[in-house]
Protein backbone atom coordinates (compact mmCIF):
# COMPACT_ATOMS: atom_id res chain seq x y z
CA UNK A 1 0.00 0.00 0.00
CA UNK A 2 1.22 3.45 -0.75
CA UNK A 3 0.11 6.99 -0.09
CA UNK A 4 -3.28 8.05 1.10
CA UNK A 5 -3.31 6.09 4.35
CA UNK A 6 -1.14 5.51 7.42
CA UNK A 7 -0.28 9.19 7.22
CA UNK A 8 2.05 8.97 10.19
CA UNK A 9 4.39 6.33 8.79
CA UNK A 10 7.97 7.28 7.94
CA UNK A 11 8.91 5.41 4.80
CA UNK A 12 5.97 6.74 2.85
CA UNK A 13 4.61 3.54 1.34
CA UNK A 14 2.55 0.61 2.47
CA UNK A 15 2.37 -2.22 0.05
CA UNK A 16 0.09 -5.00 -1.01
CA UNK A 17 2.65 -7.06 -2.88
CA UNK A 18 2.67 -10.68 -3.83
CA UNK A 19 5.46 -13.17 -3.96
CA UNK A 20 9.01 -11.97 -4.10
CA UNK A 21 10.76 -15.05 -5.32
CA UNK A 22 11.37 -18.66 -4.66
CA UNK A 23 8.03 -19.90 -5.89
CA UNK A 24 6.16 -18.27 -8.72
CA UNK A 25 3.49 -15.86 -7.71
CA UNK A 26 3.26 -12.19 -8.19
CA UNK A 27 3.62 -8.87 -6.43
CA UNK A 28 1.32 -6.10 -5.26
CA UNK A 29 1.11 -2.84 -3.29
CA UNK A 30 -1.58 -0.57 -1.93
CA UNK A 31 -1.85 2.67 0.20
CA UNK A 32 0.66 4.52 2.43
CA UNK A 33 2.81 3.16 5.21
CA UNK A 34 2.96 4.20 8.84
CA UNK A 35 6.11 6.13 9.56
CA UNK A 36 7.98 3.85 11.90
CA UNK A 37 10.55 5.17 14.29
CA UNK A 38 13.80 3.49 13.21
CA UNK A 39 14.95 1.01 15.78
CA UNK A 40 18.56 1.66 16.81
CA UNK A 41 20.95 -1.21 16.29
CA UNK A 42 24.16 -2.00 18.11
CA UNK A 43 26.06 -2.05 14.83
CA UNK A 44 27.94 1.02 13.70
CA UNK A 45 26.17 3.12 11.10
CA UNK A 46 27.12 2.12 7.59
CA UNK A 47 26.36 -0.22 4.77
CA UNK A 48 28.49 -3.25 5.42
CA UNK A 49 26.75 -6.59 5.03
CA UNK A 50 26.63 -7.06 8.80
CA UNK A 51 25.25 -3.52 9.32
CA UNK A 52 22.46 -4.15 6.86
CA UNK A 53 21.65 -7.59 8.26
CA UNK A 54 21.50 -6.25 11.81
CA UNK A 55 19.23 -3.44 10.67
CA UNK A 56 16.89 -5.88 8.91
CA UNK A 57 16.73 -8.07 12.01
CA UNK A 58 15.82 -5.07 14.19
CA UNK A 59 13.08 -3.88 11.84
CA UNK A 60 11.51 -7.32 11.64
CA UNK A 61 11.50 -7.63 15.40
CA UNK A 62 9.72 -4.31 15.68
CA UNK A 63 7.18 -4.56 12.83
CA UNK A 64 6.69 -8.12 11.58
CA UNK A 65 3.05 -9.20 11.65
CA UNK A 66 3.97 -12.68 12.90
CA UNK A 67 6.52 -12.00 15.67
CA UNK A 68 6.01 -15.41 17.25
CA UNK A 69 7.48 -17.03 14.13
CA UNK A 70 10.78 -15.10 14.30
CA UNK A 71 13.84 -16.67 15.91
CA UNK A 72 14.90 -15.00 19.15
CA UNK A 73 18.34 -14.61 17.60
CA UNK A 74 20.03 -15.75 14.41
CA UNK A 75 23.71 -15.34 13.63
CA UNK A 76 23.95 -13.52 10.27
CA UNK A 77 27.51 -14.68 9.63
CA UNK A 78 26.65 -17.80 7.57
CA UNK A 79 24.48 -15.76 5.18
CA UNK A 80 26.15 -14.15 2.19
CA UNK A 81 23.45 -11.55 1.53
CA UNK A 82 20.73 -9.61 3.31
CA UNK A 83 18.14 -11.46 1.22
CA UNK A 84 19.38 -14.86 2.37
CA UNK A 85 19.30 -13.69 5.99
CA UNK A 86 15.72 -12.40 5.63
CA UNK A 87 14.72 -15.72 4.07
CA UNK A 88 16.09 -17.52 7.13
CA UNK A 89 14.41 -15.15 9.58
CA UNK A 90 11.01 -15.60 7.95
CA UNK A 91 11.33 -19.33 7.21
CA UNK A 92 8.72 -20.39 9.78
CA UNK A 93 6.06 -17.98 8.54
CA UNK A 94 6.80 -19.07 4.98
CA UNK A 95 6.42 -22.71 5.92
CA UNK A 96 3.00 -21.78 7.35
CA UNK A 97 2.11 -20.00 4.05
CA UNK A 98 1.66 -16.69 5.86
CA UNK A 99 4.62 -15.00 4.19
CA UNK A 100 5.44 -16.48 0.78
CA UNK A 101 8.45 -14.23 0.10
CA UNK A 102 6.39 -11.10 0.81
CA UNK A 103 9.14 -9.75 3.10
CA UNK A 104 12.19 -8.73 1.12
CA UNK A 105 14.86 -6.10 0.48
CA UNK A 106 14.66 -3.84 -2.55
CA UNK A 107 16.09 -0.59 -3.91
CA UNK A 108 14.46 2.68 -2.87
CA UNK A 109 15.28 4.30 -6.22
CA UNK A 110 14.10 1.34 -8.30
CA UNK A 111 10.85 0.99 -6.40
CA UNK A 112 10.02 4.70 -6.48
CA UNK A 113 10.65 4.81 -10.23
CA UNK A 114 8.24 1.92 -10.82
CA UNK A 115 5.41 2.93 -8.50
CA UNK A 116 5.49 6.60 -9.43
CA UNK A 117 5.76 6.32 -13.20
CA UNK A 118 5.91 2.67 -14.32
CA UNK A 119 9.58 2.96 -15.27
CA UNK A 120 10.88 -0.48 -16.22
CA UNK A 121 14.58 -1.05 -16.76
CA UNK A 122 16.10 -3.28 -19.40
CA UNK A 123 13.32 -5.42 -20.79
CA UNK A 124 11.74 -6.74 -23.96
CA UNK A 125 8.34 -5.56 -22.73
CA UNK A 126 6.56 -8.92 -22.54
CA UNK A 127 4.84 -11.09 -20.00
CA UNK A 128 5.89 -14.71 -20.34
CA UNK A 129 4.13 -17.92 -19.40
CA UNK A 130 5.53 -21.43 -19.52
CA UNK A 131 4.00 -24.83 -20.10
CA UNK A 132 4.94 -27.15 -17.27
CA UNK A 133 3.89 -30.24 -19.20
CA UNK A 134 5.50 -29.72 -22.60
CA UNK A 135 8.37 -27.38 -21.62
CA UNK A 136 7.26 -24.48 -23.79
CA UNK A 137 7.46 -20.71 -23.26
CA UNK A 138 5.36 -18.01 -24.83
CA UNK A 139 4.18 -14.42 -24.72
CA UNK A 140 0.85 -13.93 -22.99
CA UNK A 141 0.98 -10.13 -23.09
CA UNK A 142 3.10 -7.51 -24.87
CA UNK A 143 3.36 -3.91 -23.72
CA UNK A 144 3.01 -0.78 -25.78
CA UNK A 145 6.15 1.27 -26.35
CA UNK A 146 8.50 -1.68 -25.74
CA UNK A 147 10.77 -3.67 -28.09
CA UNK A 148 8.77 -6.90 -28.51
CA UNK A 149 5.50 -5.34 -29.67
CA UNK A 150 7.43 -3.02 -31.97
CA UNK A 151 8.93 -6.15 -33.56
CA UNK A 152 5.48 -7.67 -34.10
CA UNK A 153 5.51 -10.07 -31.15
CA UNK A 154 2.27 -10.18 -29.18
CA UNK A 155 0.01 -12.43 -27.12
CA UNK A 156 0.07 -15.97 -28.48
CA UNK A 157 3.65 -15.94 -29.77
CA UNK A 158 5.65 -19.00 -28.76
CA UNK A 159 9.37 -18.60 -28.07
CA UNK A 160 10.86 -21.75 -29.57
CA UNK A 161 14.58 -21.03 -29.07
CA UNK A 162 16.90 -18.44 -27.50
CA UNK A 163 20.47 -17.48 -28.27
CA UNK A 164 22.93 -14.62 -28.39
CA UNK A 165 23.23 -15.17 -32.14
CA UNK A 166 21.56 -17.20 -34.86
CA UNK A 167 24.44 -19.67 -34.60
CA UNK A 168 23.91 -20.69 -30.97
CA UNK A 169 20.13 -20.89 -30.68
CA UNK A 170 19.00 -23.40 -28.06
CA UNK A 171 15.45 -24.66 -27.80
CA UNK A 172 13.46 -23.65 -24.75
CA UNK A 173 12.54 -27.29 -24.29
CA UNK A 174 16.21 -28.24 -23.98
CA UNK A 175 16.88 -25.30 -21.66
CA UNK A 176 14.04 -26.25 -19.31
CA UNK A 177 15.03 -29.93 -19.38
CA UNK A 178 18.59 -29.04 -18.39
CA UNK A 179 18.13 -26.09 -16.02
CA UNK A 180 14.44 -25.65 -15.25
CA UNK A 181 12.63 -22.39 -15.86
CA UNK A 182 15.45 -20.41 -14.26
CA UNK A 183 17.49 -21.57 -17.25
CA UNK A 184 15.11 -19.67 -19.52
CA UNK A 185 15.42 -16.59 -17.31
CA UNK A 186 19.21 -16.82 -17.56
CA UNK A 187 19.10 -17.38 -21.33
CA UNK A 188 17.09 -14.19 -21.79
CA UNK A 189 19.99 -12.24 -20.31
CA UNK A 190 20.36 -9.52 -17.66
CA UNK A 191 17.78 -6.78 -17.14
CA UNK A 192 19.95 -4.08 -18.66
CA UNK A 193 19.20 -1.87 -21.64
CA UNK A 194 21.23 -2.91 -24.66
CA UNK A 195 21.15 -6.65 -23.94
CA UNK A 196 20.42 -8.37 -27.26
CA UNK A 197 18.98 -11.84 -27.81
CA UNK A 198 18.03 -13.77 -30.92
CA UNK A 199 14.69 -15.58 -30.62
CA UNK A 200 13.11 -18.17 -32.86
CA UNK A 201 9.37 -17.57 -32.54
CA UNK A 202 6.20 -19.11 -33.86
CA UNK A 203 2.80 -17.44 -34.17
CA UNK A 204 0.04 -16.89 -36.72
CA UNK A 205 2.61 -15.37 -39.06
CA UNK A 206 4.67 -18.57 -39.01
CA UNK A 207 8.09 -19.48 -37.65
CA UNK A 208 10.88 -16.90 -37.92
CA UNK A 209 13.97 -15.53 -36.20
CA UNK A 210 13.81 -12.14 -34.49
CA UNK A 211 16.58 -10.10 -32.88
CA UNK A 212 15.43 -8.10 -29.84
CA UNK A 213 17.36 -5.58 -27.78
CA UNK A 214 16.26 -4.82 -24.22
CA UNK A 215 15.38 -1.21 -23.47
CA UNK A 216 14.06 0.97 -20.68
CA UNK A 217 10.37 1.76 -21.16
CA UNK A 218 7.32 2.98 -19.27
CA UNK A 219 4.64 0.43 -18.44
CA UNK A 220 1.11 1.65 -19.14
CA UNK A 221 -1.25 0.30 -16.43
CA UNK A 222 -4.37 0.48 -18.63
CA UNK A 223 -3.55 -0.64 -22.16
CA UNK A 224 -4.28 1.80 -24.97
CA UNK A 225 -5.29 -1.21 -27.10
CA UNK A 226 -7.66 -3.20 -24.89
CA UNK A 227 -7.51 -1.70 -21.40
CA UNK A 228 -11.03 -0.27 -21.40
CA UNK A 229 -13.94 -0.75 -23.75
CA UNK A 230 -17.63 -1.50 -23.97
CA UNK A 231 -18.54 -4.95 -25.29
CA UNK A 232 -21.93 -5.50 -26.92
CA UNK A 233 -22.95 -9.13 -26.53
CA UNK A 234 -26.37 -10.68 -27.11
CA UNK A 235 -27.92 -7.25 -26.98
CA UNK A 236 -26.27 -6.31 -23.68
CA UNK A 237 -23.57 -3.69 -23.17
CA UNK A 238 -20.87 -4.68 -20.69
CA UNK A 239 -17.94 -2.58 -19.53
CA UNK A 240 -14.51 -4.24 -19.72
CA UNK A 241 -11.47 -2.88 -17.90
CA UNK A 242 -8.07 -4.55 -17.66
CA UNK A 243 -5.59 -3.27 -15.07
CA UNK A 244 -2.03 -4.54 -15.38
CA UNK A 245 -0.61 -3.11 -12.17
CA UNK A 246 -1.59 -0.83 -9.27
CA UNK A 247 0.79 2.12 -9.67
CA UNK A 248 0.20 5.87 -9.44
CA UNK A 249 -0.17 6.35 -13.18
CA UNK A 250 -3.17 3.98 -13.17
CA UNK A 251 -5.30 6.76 -11.67
CA UNK A 252 -6.14 8.67 -14.90
CA UNK A 253 -6.60 5.47 -16.93
CA UNK A 254 -9.06 4.03 -14.44
CA UNK A 255 -10.98 7.28 -14.11
CA UNK A 256 -11.21 7.57 -17.89
CA UNK A 257 -12.48 3.99 -18.20
CA UNK A 258 -15.18 4.47 -15.60
CA UNK A 259 -16.21 7.85 -17.01
CA UNK A 260 -16.77 6.03 -20.31
CA UNK A 261 -18.89 3.43 -18.49
CA UNK A 262 -20.80 6.06 -16.54
CA UNK A 263 -21.57 8.11 -19.65
CA UNK A 264 -22.86 4.98 -21.39
CA UNK A 265 -25.01 3.91 -18.42
CA UNK A 266 -23.05 0.70 -17.91
CA UNK A 267 -24.14 -1.38 -14.91
CA UNK A 268 -22.43 -4.71 -15.67
CA UNK A 269 -18.64 -4.85 -15.62
CA UNK A 270 -15.83 -7.30 -16.36
CA UNK A 271 -12.71 -6.44 -14.34
CA UNK A 272 -9.73 -8.30 -15.77
CA UNK A 273 -6.99 -8.78 -13.17
CA UNK A 274 -5.74 -12.14 -14.43
CA UNK A 275 -2.02 -11.29 -14.25
CA UNK A 276 -2.12 -8.41 -11.81
CA UNK A 277 0.20 -9.08 -8.87
CA UNK A 278 -0.84 -5.97 -6.97
CA UNK A 279 0.55 -2.58 -6.11
CA UNK A 280 -0.49 0.54 -4.26
CA UNK A 281 -3.31 0.62 -1.74
CA UNK A 282 -4.26 4.09 -2.84
CA UNK A 283 -5.01 2.74 -6.32
CA UNK A 284 -6.79 -0.34 -4.94
CA UNK A 285 -9.01 1.95 -2.87
CA UNK A 286 -9.67 4.17 -5.89
CA UNK A 287 -10.59 1.16 -8.03
CA UNK A 288 -12.96 -0.10 -5.33
CA UNK A 289 -14.52 3.36 -4.99
CA UNK A 290 -15.10 3.51 -8.75
CA UNK A 291 -17.07 0.26 -8.41
CA UNK A 292 -18.80 1.46 -5.26
CA UNK A 293 -21.89 3.26 -6.46
CA UNK A 294 -24.65 3.06 -3.87
CA UNK A 295 -22.18 2.85 -0.99
CA UNK A 296 -22.27 5.52 1.69
CA UNK A 297 -19.34 7.09 3.52
CA UNK A 298 -20.22 4.87 6.50
CA UNK A 299 -19.83 1.66 4.48
CA UNK A 300 -16.56 -0.11 5.30
CA UNK A 301 -14.22 -0.95 2.45
CA UNK A 302 -11.51 -2.60 4.55
CA UNK A 303 -10.07 -3.10 8.00
CA UNK A 304 -6.28 -2.85 8.40
CA UNK A 305 -4.82 -4.50 11.51
CA UNK A 306 -1.22 -4.45 12.76
CA UNK A 307 0.34 -6.64 15.45
CA UNK A 308 -0.82 -5.76 19.00
CA UNK A 309 2.26 -3.66 19.79
CA UNK A 310 1.52 -1.51 16.72
CA UNK A 311 -2.25 -1.36 17.05
CA UNK A 312 -2.20 2.43 17.10
CA UNK A 313 -1.73 2.18 13.33
CA UNK A 314 -4.94 0.15 12.81
CA UNK A 315 -7.33 1.81 10.39
CA UNK A 316 -10.74 1.46 8.81
CA UNK A 317 -11.18 2.57 5.19
CA UNK A 318 -14.63 3.69 4.07
CA UNK A 319 -16.10 4.05 0.61
CA UNK A 320 -15.75 7.46 -1.01
CA UNK A 321 -17.76 8.28 -4.11
CA UNK A 322 -15.76 9.57 -7.09
CA UNK A 323 -17.04 11.67 -9.99
CA UNK A 324 -16.59 8.60 -12.22
CA UNK A 325 -18.16 6.04 -9.86
CA UNK A 326 -20.67 3.61 -11.36
CA UNK A 327 -23.30 1.45 -9.64
CA UNK A 328 -22.76 -2.13 -10.85
CA UNK A 329 -25.48 -4.74 -10.94
CA UNK A 330 -22.98 -7.53 -11.59
CA UNK A 331 -19.17 -7.69 -11.60
CA UNK A 332 -17.14 -10.52 -13.11
CA UNK A 333 -13.54 -10.46 -11.89
CA UNK A 334 -11.20 -12.45 -14.14
CA UNK A 335 -8.41 -13.96 -12.06
CA UNK A 336 -5.64 -16.58 -12.13
CA UNK A 337 -2.85 -17.71 -9.84
CA UNK A 338 -1.10 -14.48 -10.86
CA UNK A 339 -3.90 -12.37 -9.34
CA UNK A 340 -2.65 -11.23 -5.95
CA UNK A 341 -2.65 -8.70 -3.17
CA UNK A 342 -4.15 -5.39 -4.29
CA UNK A 343 -6.16 -7.27 -6.93
CA UNK A 344 -7.55 -9.58 -4.26
CA UNK A 345 -8.27 -6.56 -2.06
CA UNK A 346 -10.64 -5.10 -4.68
CA UNK A 347 -12.45 -8.41 -5.19
CA UNK A 348 -12.75 -9.12 -1.47
CA UNK A 349 -14.03 -5.62 -0.71
CA UNK A 350 -17.03 -6.06 -3.02
CA UNK A 351 -18.16 -9.48 -1.75
CA UNK A 352 -20.16 -8.29 1.32
CA UNK A 353 -22.15 -5.82 -0.77
CA UNK A 354 -22.91 -7.61 -4.05
CA UNK A 355 -22.70 -11.21 -2.75
CA UNK A 356 -23.48 -13.66 -5.59
CA UNK A 357 -23.56 -10.81 -8.09
CA UNK A 358 -19.77 -10.75 -7.80
CA UNK A 359 -18.03 -13.68 -9.46
CA UNK A 360 -14.45 -14.84 -9.75
CA UNK A 361 -13.95 -16.10 -13.31
CA UNK A 362 -10.96 -18.12 -14.51
CA UNK A 363 -9.09 -19.90 -11.73
CA UNK A 364 -8.18 -19.44 -8.08
CA UNK A 365 -6.20 -16.35 -7.06
CA UNK A 366 -2.80 -16.31 -5.38
CA UNK A 367 -3.83 -15.75 -1.74
CA UNK A 368 -2.30 -12.70 -0.04
CA UNK A 369 -4.49 -11.00 2.57
CA UNK A 370 -1.57 -9.10 4.13
CA UNK A 371 0.45 -6.03 3.22
CA UNK A 372 3.89 -4.52 3.62
CA UNK A 373 5.23 -1.29 4.96
CA UNK A 374 8.43 0.28 3.67
CA UNK A 375 11.35 0.76 6.03
CA UNK A 376 14.20 2.73 4.48
CA UNK A 377 17.93 2.90 5.08
CA UNK A 378 18.57 5.63 2.58
CA UNK A 379 22.37 5.73 2.82
CA UNK A 380 22.42 2.15 1.46
CA UNK A 381 19.49 2.55 -0.99
CA UNK A 382 17.84 -0.23 1.04
CA UNK A 383 14.09 -0.50 1.37
CA UNK A 384 12.90 -3.36 3.54
CA UNK A 385 9.40 -4.47 2.70
CA UNK A 386 7.97 -6.04 5.85
CA UNK A 387 4.66 -7.86 6.17
CA UNK A 388 3.16 -5.71 8.91
CA UNK A 389 -0.63 -5.73 8.61
CA UNK A 390 -3.60 -7.92 7.75
CA UNK A 391 -6.60 -6.90 5.65
CA UNK A 392 -10.27 -7.78 5.99
CA UNK A 393 -13.42 -6.70 4.17
CA UNK A 394 -16.56 -5.26 5.78
CA UNK A 395 -17.64 -8.76 6.86
CA UNK A 396 -14.25 -9.26 8.56
CA UNK A 397 -13.27 -11.84 5.93
CA UNK A 398 -9.53 -11.92 5.36
CA UNK A 399 -8.25 -15.46 5.71
CA UNK A 400 -7.78 -16.15 2.00
CA UNK A 401 -4.19 -17.41 2.14
CA UNK A 402 -5.29 -20.17 -0.25
CA UNK A 403 -6.95 -17.75 -2.67
CA UNK A 404 -10.46 -16.36 -3.05
CA UNK A 405 -12.09 -19.28 -4.85
CA UNK A 406 -13.71 -20.58 -1.66
CA UNK A 407 -14.57 -17.08 -0.38
CA UNK A 408 -16.58 -15.70 -3.29
CA UNK A 409 -20.24 -16.69 -3.44
CA UNK A 410 -20.09 -17.20 -7.21
CA UNK A 411 -17.31 -18.41 -9.47
CA UNK A 412 -16.90 -19.73 -13.00
CA UNK A 413 -13.97 -21.88 -14.09
CA UNK A 414 -12.42 -20.85 -17.40
CA UNK A 415 -9.11 -21.11 -19.24
CA UNK A 416 -6.77 -18.26 -20.13
CA UNK A 417 -6.97 -18.54 -23.90
CA UNK A 418 -3.95 -16.96 -25.59
CA UNK A 419 -5.33 -17.64 -29.06
CA UNK A 420 -7.38 -14.44 -28.73
CA UNK A 421 -6.56 -10.91 -27.51
CA UNK A 422 -7.40 -9.92 -23.96
CA UNK A 423 -10.96 -8.62 -23.76
CA UNK A 424 -12.05 -10.36 -26.96
CA UNK A 425 -15.51 -11.96 -26.43
CA UNK A 426 -14.14 -15.13 -28.07
CA UNK A 427 -11.37 -15.48 -25.45
CA UNK A 428 -12.44 -18.17 -22.98
CA UNK A 429 -12.26 -16.22 -19.72
CA UNK A 430 -13.90 -13.13 -21.23
CA UNK A 431 -16.59 -15.39 -22.69
CA UNK A 432 -17.23 -17.00 -19.29
CA UNK A 433 -17.43 -13.56 -17.68
CA UNK A 434 -20.02 -12.46 -20.24
CA UNK A 435 -21.98 -15.67 -19.67
CA UNK A 436 -22.04 -15.04 -15.91
CA UNK A 437 -23.29 -11.50 -16.41
CA UNK A 438 -25.93 -12.73 -18.84
CA UNK A 439 -27.15 -15.38 -16.39
CA UNK A 440 -25.78 -18.57 -17.93
CA UNK A 441 -24.56 -21.47 -15.84
CA UNK A 442 -20.92 -22.46 -15.32
CA UNK A 443 -18.66 -24.81 -13.39
CA UNK A 444 -17.45 -23.45 -10.06
CA UNK A 445 -13.70 -22.96 -9.57
CA UNK A 446 -12.04 -25.56 -7.39
CA UNK A 447 -9.90 -24.36 -4.50
CA UNK A 448 -6.78 -25.79 -6.11
CA UNK A 449 -7.48 -24.67 -9.67
CA UNK A 450 -4.29 -22.71 -10.20
CA UNK A 451 -3.04 -23.84 -13.62
CA UNK A 452 -4.53 -22.48 -16.81
CA UNK A 453 -5.36 -25.03 -19.50
CA UNK A 454 -5.80 -23.78 -23.03
CA UNK A 455 -5.51 -24.77 -26.65
CA UNK A 456 -2.53 -22.46 -27.04
CA UNK A 457 0.41 -24.77 -27.87
CA UNK A 458 2.85 -23.27 -25.39
CA UNK A 459 0.42 -23.27 -22.47
CA UNK A 460 -1.28 -26.56 -21.79
CA UNK A 461 -0.47 -26.08 -18.09
CA UNK A 462 0.54 -22.46 -17.75
CA UNK A 463 2.34 -20.63 -15.02
CA UNK A 464 3.90 -17.19 -15.14
CA UNK A 465 7.65 -17.21 -15.62
CA UNK A 466 9.50 -15.62 -12.71
CA UNK A 467 13.15 -15.31 -11.74
CA UNK A 468 14.29 -16.53 -8.34
CA UNK A 469 14.85 -12.90 -7.26
CA UNK A 470 12.43 -10.70 -9.20
CA UNK A 471 12.80 -6.95 -9.56
CA UNK A 472 10.16 -4.60 -8.18
CA UNK A 473 8.47 -4.49 -11.57
CA UNK A 474 8.49 -8.28 -11.82
CA UNK A 475 6.92 -8.64 -8.39
CA UNK A 476 4.02 -6.40 -9.29
CA UNK A 477 3.76 -7.43 -12.97
CA UNK A 478 4.42 -11.17 -12.76
CA UNK A 479 5.92 -12.74 -15.86
CA UNK A 480 7.53 -9.45 -16.91
CA UNK A 481 10.70 -9.59 -19.02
Amino acid sequence: MRYGRFSGLLAGTALLASCGGGGGGSGAATGAAPTPTPTPTTAAAGCSLRDRQNWAFAQLNEWYLFPDTLPASLDPAPYSSVDAYIDALTATARAQRKDRYFTYLTSIAEENAYYNSGTTSGGFGVRLGYDTTNRRVGIIEAFEGAPALAAGLDRGTEIVAIGTSADNLRTTSDIIAASGTQGVVDALGPDTAGTTRVLRVNDAAGTRTVTLTKADYTLTPVSSRYGAKIITDNGQRVGYVNLRTFINTADPGLRSAFQQFRDAGITNVIVDLRYNGGGLISIAELFTNLLGGGRSTSDVQSYTTFRPSKSSNNEVAYFAQQPQTITPTKIAFIGTGGTASASEYVINAMIPYLHANVALVGSNTYGKPVGQIALDRSQCDDRLRVIAFALQNAAKQGDYYDGLATKVEASCQAVDDSTYPLGDPREASTRAALDFIEGRGCTRIGATASLERTATPFAQSRELLSPARPTTAQRETPGLF
